[in-house]
Order: C-alpha cells, then structure tokens, then sequence
C-alpha cells in the first residue's frame, strides 16, 4: 500500500475537505506539482486550477480551486483557498455565461485597463468547465 498523508483544503467559508491522500496534484504560481508521503516542508502560492487528490482508496477526486495557499509540512498538508468546488456544485451555465463575458472584456477596446481582471475571470472560468469534464472519473 502506498504511503498517505494528510491532506486539508480550506476556504474562508467551509472546511473543504480533510483526508488521508496518496498524491495530491495542483497548479503553483510556477507549475504543476505532485504532493507525495514525505514531502520535503515549503509553503507556495498556488493559482487558480484543477486539484486532482488520489485518496487512501486510489480513487481520484477533482475540484475547482482559486488563488491561495499550500503549506506543506512534516505531518499535515493544508491547501488555503478563496474557493473551491467539486463537479457538482459547479454550475455549468455560469461558468460558460463568465467565460464568454471575459472573451469579450478582453476584445473589447473600453476594458483595456481590466485586462487582468478579465484574464482571472476566464483562467476561473475554464477551470471550472475542466473540472466538469473531468469530473471524477479521472485515473
């Protein structure tokens, strides 16, 4: 059996998840990073994306996550963020409604100073459409 660490996700307004974990898989401010057993301790900022986690069962579970936090040390794994959600409580048509709306932000000549503003819109929005094709089914 694999080794399994503990892993907790939290936002501001719930307790996301807490378990143990094989891997857990997400997106830093400078790439992808696989979180093993026996990690060496840092703490980084972690940018809006998928969360892929294989529990202590080798099932995977995907979320949505945004902008915060991971802290992983000898003993806990915690994940800060401002949002996260599972497939289901994704709502498909906001998410493609949000998407469409910061295509067009960033065409249109009159948002020129909300460009970032608008990217973070669509880099949300995308994510949370990957998670919903994805969904939890991913091996």
């Amino acid at each position: 059996m694999p080794a399994l660490f503990n892993f907790e996700v939290h936002t501001p307004y719930r307790y996301f998840y807490s378990g143990k974990a094989q891997v857990v898989i997400l997106t830093l401010a400078d790439g992808e990073i696989g979180i093993y057993a026996n990690h060496a301790p840092f703490t980084a900022v972690v940018v809006t994306g998928v969360l892929r986690i294989k529990d202590s069962d080798g099932n995977w579970r995907v979320a949505f996550v945004s902008d915060g936090i991971l802290e992983v040390k000898e003993h806990k794994n915690v994940l800060m963020v401002d949002c996260a959600e599972w497939p289901e409580e994704i709502d498909k048509e906001r998410a493609l409604e949000s998407k469409e709306q910061a295509e067009k932000n960033l065409n249109d000549e009159n948002f020129k100073f909300e460009t970032d503003k608008a990217k973070n819109k669509l880099r949300r929005a995308e994510n949370r459409l990957k998670v919903l094709e994805t969904g939890n089914s991913e091996k």
